[in-house]
């Protein structure tokens, strides 16, 4: 698992490289903004790119003392550096694209090396795109994920680009390319806040989508439980732990209530991935019906 999360990272940081350097050196050549402000965004994606190859790395890293619960949010807190990498990109463009249009200085060269260069680009941010979320959605890495909307972004925005060329070109609009930045700006910001918002969701420890619904649509099939309370979930990484408190009838023995509790474990586990369950068993007496329990048939979600 960690050597295909890893070969897939750093083929991506490869990608970057080679994009960013030749994106750079057209648009410097060209003049157009449009261009260089893809460069800038290929830049940041190159160093989120290393960001995420260095994550992956130390993300799958067992627990150990130090870290009881592992080392998986290192992927979330890279995440949240790539989200503020791209606000970065988002203030430049905006402001250069604002000046040339204020100002009248939209004048650029466009020659043959302008198509090549943005084409290239998104069949690469294509090709890495799909790789990334495949294995994204394979091991469930959120650092992989955001990696992969870093190259999906760069092709909706290399096609704002193309367009910005072409129009400039051959019907003599000459604030296409600044227009067309300002296009490559909206997109990074929607893209931000979405890498950001869930970033910020896990490592301010969210529950994750469903993952309640889940476990008390397992746990009101057992007719042992009379009621649970104390569900929470939260993820780190690509691990989701889940703990909960189960009401048994008192007479059952330790080791039906055990074997009930591993049941429940193993179910869990088998519908959300990489989960680790800690279930507290309790006898359903008067004492723990005056606490704040869950009817296990009234719960909604």
């Amino acid at each position: 698992m960690q050597k295909e999360k890893r070969r897939v990272a750093f083929l991506s940081v490869i990608a970057a490289i080679f994009i960013t350097g030749f994106k750079l050196i057209i648009g410097i050549l060209t003049g157009s903004l449009g261009i260089l402000s893809e460069a800038l965004h290929s830049a940041l994606d190159m160093v989120a790119a290393v960001i995420t190859y260095f994550s992956v790395k130390v993300s799958d890293k067992p627990a150990d003392k130090e870290h009881n619960y592992g080392h998986g949010k290192v992927e979330n807190l890279s995440a949240l550096i790539e989200t503020i990498l791209l606000l970065v990109t988002c203030v430049w463009i905006i402001y250069e694209a604002t000046h040339r249009l204020l100002t009248g200085q939209t004048k650029i060269e466009v020659s043959v090396w302008s198509y090549v260069v943005v084409i290239s680009s998104i069949i690469i941010d294509f090709s890495r795109s799909r790789a990334l979320s495949r294995v994204a959605k394979k091991y469930n890495s959120q650092a992989l994920e955001a990696d992969a909307l870093h190259f999906s972004t760069d092709i909706w925005s290399s096609s704002v680009v193309l367009f910005g060329l072409i129009a400039y070109q051959f019907f003599g609009w000459y604030a296409a390319d600044s227009i067309a930045a300002l296009f490559v700006a909206v997109i990074v910001l929607y893209v931000s806040y979405q890498l950001g918002r869930k970033a910020i969701d896990v490592l301010l420890d969210k529950a994750p989508v469903n993952t309640k619904k889940i476990v008390h649509d397992i746990l009101i099939t057992y007719p042992e439980i009379k009621k649970y309370h104390g569900l929470k979930a939260r993820t780190a990484g690509a691990d989701t732990f889940i703990k909960f408190n189960v009401h048994f009838d008192p007479d059952l023995s330790l080791r039906e209530v055990h074997e009930v509790c591993d049941k429940i474990e193993s179910e869990i586990q088998s519908r959300v991935e990489r989960s680790e369950v800690y279930i507290h068993a309790e006898p359903e007496d008067a004492h723990h019906l005056e606490n704040d329990s869950t009817d296990i048939q009234q719960e909604t979600f």
